[in-house]
């Protein structure tokens, strides 16, 4: 009966279905037709003035989504840096091992076209059609064509992509304000009198680094949308509202209210940091690969994208927090002596001076994983969405496109509302729970020893033997899974828990027959 019911595909938790140009399967919208011919989706139409609280490209795509809905709507943007750099200024994208490279897959293009921004942001994106990977002490790599996907990865620095939404919205939506320079901290969340409005200050920051005197000024808004990745400043507020407000209830108030706001911070048992090495392949690589070695012990990895269209990469070398490689200032030509031993592949491409700029180059850190729960809301005027709400390593490609696909969802949210607090609440029945599997799900993928063996490295062998034996009752590995931009990440989970618990099954039946037998 348990394999019968792994077999059911209705079984699949699927994000809702919407018809766009370029998208008839199944996917994300988040466009209505009327808003696509020029009308105002109802909820939309309350909104007089928004906050989005982050110019990184979870918040500027959330600007268009809002400027699409109601052009009447006056949008306001503010980060703490200054403005992207332009997708067209070459002296800037020269270097190539200068900028992290994010590759954007099924989830984060569908959120992209239905904003109608994906032209834009594709025609600088580098295609990988494959991957060849080197297994430790393996002088030959293994090259694989992916096949049977709907989306190609799509590759280009995170912050290019930042710049091209920049100059989207202002070719194309002259009445959105974007301001770069300026913190923005929420006093008030629109329950403490002022007319159900959120009163926010907004100041200059100390980064913008041009000597204005940093006066306070206060704005007022329908809506605060919090994208402003890990510095948290909304999601700390709404934290710390909730704590203050949890200490002045009594026991039995306490255990009624429910879990309060809070943001999981998981203790980061296997730190890495990482450089990058600015990478050219030989004539017979592939230029639409991605490219990839480790050593046995794990002690460092290496993942090349490409960089652009002109099979130019950027290389990242991953090592471990307390490897002496992973500081500034290493010595070159050890830094040499380690490449020639545990990534000899690569090490024969690069010349003396960009191994000895590697070497001295300070290393960069990866973000912990963070998730904010058990809502993604405050009242009924605000949100939190994208790294401020669920934070994770950039493995497996999933950081920057859940962001994009958040403002997807916070889309469908307002369009199937009746009014601003309803939007914001369906928002975080939508995404919240969803938000927390996430990370939770990608921080298994990242333990250490014994434990990263039993929650990583032995679920991939057993999906691996039972999907080949029945690929019709076992799903493939989680990793694969994760990239199934029509599943939610609870859906996945539950699968997996199916899977794990059928598998289990067959070996213990099949352990006990062969004891039975002795």
């Amino acid at each position: 009966p348990l394999l019968a019911v792994l077999a059911i595909d209705s079984g699949y938790e699927r994000i809702p279905p919407r018809n766009f140009p370029g998208r008839r399967k199944i996917g994300l919208c988040a466009v209505s037709p009327d808003t696509v011919n020029g009308g105002t989706a109802p909820t939309a139409a309350l909104l007089d003035d928004v906050l989005v609280c982050g110019g990184g490209p979870a918040g500027l795509l959330t600007a268009i989504m809002l400027a699409r809905k109601s052009p009447r709507t006056h949008v306001r943007v503010y980060d703490r840096l200054p403005a992207p750099p332009s997708p067209a200024d070459d002296a800037v994208w020269s270097d190539i091992s200068r900028f992290y490279l994010v590759g954007l897959g099924g989830r984060g293009q569908l959120a992209l076209r239905a904003f109608g921004a994906w032209e834009d942001v594709g025609a600088t994106c580098t295609a990988v059609v494959g991957r060849k990977d080197w297994s430790p002490g393996s002088e030959e790599g293994v090259e694989r064509v992916f096949e049977g996907r709907e989306f190609a990865t799509q590759v280009l620095p995170r912050d290019k992509l930042a710049g091209v939404l920049h100059g989207h919205i202002l070719e194309h939506y002259p009445e959105i304000e974007l301001h770069y320079g300026y913190d923005i901290r929420p006093v008030d969340f629109g329950t403490g009198g002022t007319g159900g409005r959120v009163v926010a200050e907004i100041r200059r920051s100390q980064t913008a680094g041009d000597g204005m005197e940093s006066t306070a000024e206060t704005v007022t808004a329908d809506l605060l949308v919090a994208a402003d990745g890990t510095s948290r400043t909304v999601a700390n507020e709404m934290e710390r509202l909730d704590a203050t407000e949890r200490s002045s209830m009594t026991p039995l108030g306490r255990l009624f209210a429910g879990r309060p706001f809070s943001v999981t911070r998981y203790e980061d048992d296997n730190q890495r940091v990482y450089k990058t090495i600015p990478l050219v392949f030989p004539a017979g690589w592939r230029p639409d690969f991605n490219y990839s070695a480790r050593s046995r012990d794990g002690r460092v990895n290496l993942d090349a994208l490409p960089a652009n269209p002109d099979g130019e990469y950027c290389g990242v070398l991953l090592l471990r927090k307390d490897d002496p490689f992973a500081r500034p200032d290493a010595d070159p030509a050890e830094f040499r002596t380690f490449l020639d031993e545990l990534l000899p592949q690569f090490s024969a491409l690069l010349d003396d001076a960009v191994v000895r700029a590697v070497a001295k180059k300070p290393p960069s850190s990866l973000p912990a994983f963070r998730s904010a729960g058990p809502r993604l809301h405050h009242g009924d005027r605000a949100v939190v969405l994208g790294d401020c709400a669920h934070t994770v390593k950039p493995y497996f490609g999933l950081g920057a496109n859940c962001a994009l696909e958040d403002v997807a969802v916070l889309s469908d949210a307002i369009d199937a509302a009746g009014s601003l607090g309803e939007a914001v609440r369906g928002f975080s029945g939508r995404r919240a729970r969803d938000s927390e599997t996430l990370v939770r799900i990608s921080r298994d993928l990242d333990r250490p020893g014994k434990i990263g063996f039993l929650t990583f490295v032995l679920p991939i062998i057993l999906d691996a033997i039972f999907h080949k034996a029945a690929p019709a009752l076992f799903a493939p590995n989680i990793i694969s899974m994760l990239q199934r931009e029509d599943l939610t990440f609870r859906a996945i989970a539950r699968r997996k828990r199916a899977d794990r618990a059928a598998q289990l099954a067959i070996v213990g039946a099949g352990a006990a027959g062969l004891a039975c037998g002795v």
